[in-house]
């Protein structure tokens, strides 16, 4: 009875299977990867000067200008 329920049913009978062994690698080289883009993205930020100049956005409009009268071209 015990080797009825030990016996594997599952289709795969293979002893020597890669799957387990190469999906951990590929989650352990992940994981490295992941590690160094942060710790990259990190140092970029640092970099970062404290606030930015203030510079004319798509927020803002210069003046004289409005957003219709922009193309050049009158309204008929």
């Amino acid at each position: 009875m015990v080797t009825v329920l030990a016996e594997n049913n599952f289709g795969d009978t293979m002893s020597d299977g890669l799957a387990g062994p190469m999906g951990l690698l590929i989650i352990v080289l992940l994981a490295i990867a992941t590690v160094f883009l942060i710790r990259n993205m990190n140092s970029r930020l640092r970099r970062l000067p404290e606030r930015f100049p203030k510079q004319p956005g798509a927020g803002e409009e210069k003046t004289g200008e409005t957003r219709a009268g922009s193309t050049g071209q009158a309204d008929v």
